[in-house]
Parts: structure tokens; sequence; C-alpha cells
């Protein structure tokens, strides 16, 4: 049904940008008029997908965060593979908010039709980030609700930290009341997100419908722009978590790619890393020794709560909008995204790829300063860089198993206690 969602949607943008252009062309008042109205309904599912982000992101990242921190106490092998996932994880978000600037820099989008692209989708820059003072005071937010209401994100994502950590700390009938209350909001928002996009070729259609009657064709080239900016970075992924298993991990460059390989064309034929975790187990121990113990702990744990890719694709397309919309973000606002995305990563990491994709990177475009109106878009191209987000998180998973299946040399020196002899 997604794939079939995902492809209506994007078949939706091209003849919405096609009619489109044909009314500009046209010159017809009449079909003008009409294509206000038809945008009107775009803005209504617009709409309908913005008021689900503050709820969904507020209760998944404590219901993930608290998940992780469990498993991370559960044992030294898990703690290990938490710890291995947030190195990965962090040397992706830093290869993520180095490279996508670049690039944009090295090949910008056309000023004049990004102009007529930000016209017809309509949105406005949040204010130039505050004075560091200001925003340092402003981590801790003296009103959560206010935070929501004004989309302060980061506050917001530092409270919901704050408060999964603490919900540990709970007896376990209230850490499990608390938690099944938050799951329960997260799983009735994604409820809500599948029924908005079940009318998605619509949405999208209507948003594309403005798109098209102001930049024309020439609407087309961001798009293609975007997909292969995106997903050329993302695909970059891949080869880092490569040089992961081989430098962290030790393991044999060619018995890697080999042991990957079959994997990977697995992704790419269903984008889903849980239906790869089969071939992924069996890869990691029959190919590259990995124990039967290490691989069935961290590989089912990686397609639980690891996603590398979602930071660095997450801020690629943040980026994007930003620069679309002639926003220099500053350094403050940066690391801001940068924390929001690390956090986000581990909350959606469950969440179906269309309802991921605009719940994971709306709150990273509000920590930028852009607004949120392109992704509504974008969404229907999603499914080209989304192939590239699931080859490189299953390479990660099979890196991190193996990193995890290295013993540390203080372990190794230490021989395996003997029986008593009787």
């Amino acid at each position: 049904m997604v794939k079939y969602l995902s492809i209506g949607a994007l078949v939706a943008l091209v003849v919405g940008v096609a009619v489109g252009a044909a009314i500009e062309a046209s010159g017809n008042s009449a079909l003008a008029s009409a294509a206000l109205i038809v945008e009107g309904l775009g803005s209504l599912w617009l709409n309908a997908l913005r008021m689900t982000v503050i709820p969904l992101i507020v209760s998944l990242l404590i219901t993930g965060i608290a998940s992780v921190a469990d498993a991370a106490s559960t044992g030294r092998l898990a703690g290990r593979a938490v710890f291995a996932f947030a190195v990965m994880l962090v040397a992706a978000t830093l290869y993520g908010v180095i490279v996508m600037p670049i690039l944009l820099a090295l090949w910008p989008v056309d000023r004049e039709v990004a102009d007529a692209f930000v016209a017809s989708a309509g949105g406005a820059g949040v204010p130039d980030a505050s004075p560091f003072s200001e925003w340092l005071a402003s981590l801790a937010p003296s009103n959560v609700l206010a935070a929501a209401a004004s989309d302060a994100i980061l506050p917001l994502v530092i409270f919901s930290i704050i408060f999964a950590f603490a919900l540990t700390r709970l007896p376990q009938s209230q850490r499990e009341m608390l938690g099944g209350f938050f799951k329960a909001i997260a799983d009735a928002m994604i409820v809500i997100v599948k029924w908005v996009l079940l009318v998605a070729p619509i949405g999208v259609f209507a948003l594309a419908l403005g798109v098209g009657a102001r930049a024309g064709l020439g609407a087309t080239g961001v798009l293609v722009q975007y997909v292969v900016l995106v997903a050329g970075m993302t695909a970059g992924v891949t080869i880092l978590a490569t040089l992961f298993a081989i430098v962290w991990g030790r393991a044999a460059p060619g018995r890697f790619l080999a042991a990957a390989a079959p994997v990977q064309a697995l992704a790419i034929s269903t984008q889903s890393s849980l239906a790869c975790l089969p071939a992924m187990v069996q890869r990691c121990r029959d190919v590259l020794g990995v124990s039967e113990r290490t691989a069935d702990l961290v590989l089912p744990m990686a397609v639980t709560v690891f996603r590398i890719t979602s930071t660095v694709a997450n801020l690629g397309v943040a980026f994007f909008v930003a620069h679309v919309y002639g926003l220099e973000p500053s350094l403050v606002q940066i690391l801001a995204a940068c924390a929001v995305a690390l956090a986000v990563s581990v909350g959606t990491v469950g969440l179906p790829g269309s309802a991921s994709f605009f719940a994971s990177i709306a709150p990273i475009c509000l920590a930028l300063g852009a607004p949120l109106d392109l992704l509504a878009i974008l969404i229907a191209v999603e499914v080209i860089p989304d192939i590239f987000r699931t080859v490189g998180n299953v390479t990660a998973d099979m890196a991190a198993a193996v990193i995890v299946d290295r013993k540390p040399s203080s372990e190794a020196a230490v021989p395996d206690a003997q029986p008593a002899q009787p």
C-alpha cells in the first residue's frame, strides 16, 4: 500500500506541475481562479500533516529514548551496541552537516526558479536566531506548552529527552503506565498521519498545480536537483558505514563487501531494513564470522533503534529547503538542527517511510528557521532517495554487528574463567 501511494504521489506531482504550467501558459483567468481553489485543498492537506508534528515528536522521543536507555542497561553487549550506534550517528551527522552546504555551494539552485517555486509553495522563514545568551537561556523552556505553540523545537526536544530519562527512574508500574500513555499518543498520531497520506496523491496534485502555475516546468529542475543531491549525499553513508566496519571493526574489505552485497540488493528491492533482517543475520554469521549471540542481539536492536541515514538525509533535505528559500542559518541554528536530528533519529525509527519523512524532517526545518511548506511537495519524490536510505541503514547495521563482536583489548587479555577442579 505504501509503495502504491508513493508512486501515486509521484505521478500526481508530475501531472500537477504539467497542468499548472499549461494553465499558466494559456493565460486563461477562469482556469487560474480554479487553480487557486485547488491550491486551497492542498494547503488543507498540508495543515492536516502539520498538526501531528509536535505531539508525534514528543511522544516518539519519550518512548524511543526510554527504550534505548532500558536496552543499554540490560547488559554489557547491549551497552556496547548502543555506544557503537551513538558514535556512528554522530559521525554521520557531522558528515551530513558538512557535505550538503558544500554541494549546494557547488550546485546552487537557480534563484529565479527558486523564487517562483517559493511563491507557489508559500511559507515564510522563522525569525533569525536570538543572541546566544537568549538562545542558551531558552534551552530550558519555562512553559512547555508555549514552546510547543511557538514551534520552539529544540527546547521541546530537550524537555522530552530529560522526561524520558526521568521516566526510566520511576517504579516499574509508573514507568509502564506513562510509557503506555505516550505510546498510545504516538500510535494515534501515526493513525492520523496514515489517514492523511491516503489522500497524498490529491494533496500533492493540488500543491503541485500551484507550483506549475507559478514556476512553470522549471520547477521540475528544482525537484530533479533535490533528488540528485539528497540521494548522492545519502549514498555516501554506505561508504562511511563500510569504513567503520573496516577500520573500527577490522573486517577484511573484500569479505565485508561480499557479505553486504546481497543484503544491499534486497534493500533496494524492499526498501525495508526489517525485511532485510534475516539476510543480515545470515551473512554476518556465515560470511563475517560474527558470533551467533552478537548477531542475534545487535542486528534486531539496530533495526529497532538505529538508522544511520536518518540524520544525514534529513539534514540534507532541511538544508535544501532553507537554500531554496534563500535562508542562511546561523551556527547556533545549525548546531540546534544537529541536536534535533540526532534526537529525532531515535524516536522515528519505527515509522513507515512517508510518515517518517514529515515527522523527522519538520523539526529539523524548524530548528534551521525554514518553513515546512515544501516538504509536502518533496515527499512525492522521496521514493527515490529512500532507496539509498535503506541501503545505508543495512550496511551500517552489519558494520555495527562486526564492531560490537570485536572484543575490546581489555576483555581479550583476560582469559575465560576455568571450572574449579574437584
